[in-house]
């Protein structure tokens, strides 16, 4: 028996609360091309109360989902989300090609949104676009720079000692990737 930890799987799914489902579904399947996959209709107890919520499941591909919750009652609502302080921190990144950002960067601007609602980051290891949707997910769309492979060897070669070397209060810069 392997006694060490292996935490190799994959996403199931992401969750995250809304109170306006369409407006969700519009924005993933319209906007962002994710499939709705799956929506759930329960009644079940939950933290002491029995709740009424619906639980969609929107496909990013590969069978890996984002999820959004709706509650039935407005203080389960309430009690629950999304309200969340708003942080660039807090964010959900998707991987994809050049051109599926070009053509979300191309659709989320003829529907509207402009900065602050999405903005565009050059990271240096990838180029992200981010955009805030109708829940209050902050998601982004990252393409890999094209020596993302050399960039994450020289990465795994330092983990461990760049975090012992910032938890030790050195925090100088260390991201020359940022320069290429």
């Amino acid at each position: 028996m392997n006694t060490k930890p292996n935490a190799s799987g994959r996403l199931h799914h992401n969750a995250h609360v809304t109170t306006d489902m369409e407006a969700v579904r519009k924005f993933y399947e319209e906007l962002i091309g994710f499939p709705l996959v799956a929506t759930w209709c329960e009644k079940t107890e939950l933290f002491g109360k029995e709740r009424t919520y619906m639980h969609c499941f929107f496909d990013m591909g590969g069978g890996e989902c984002l999820a959004f919750f709706q509650f039935a009652d407005k203080e389960d609502q309430e009690q629950f989300g999304p309200e969340l302080p708003l942080s660039g921190f807090r964010h959900i990144a998707m991987k994809v090609d050049q051109e599926t950002q070009d053509g979300i960067c191309y659709r989320l601007a003829a529907a509207g949104y402009k900065e602050p609602e999405t903005y565009i980051l050059k990271h240096g290891y990838c180029y992200s676009l981010y955009v805030l949707d109708p829940a209050k997910l902050l998601i982004e769309f990252t393409v890999d720079h094209e020596n993302i492979d050399e960039i994450n060897e020289e990465q795994l070669g330092k983990a461990h000692s760049e975090l012992k070397r910032w938890l030790a209060g050195d925090y100088s810069p260390n991201n020359e990737a940022y320069h290429r």
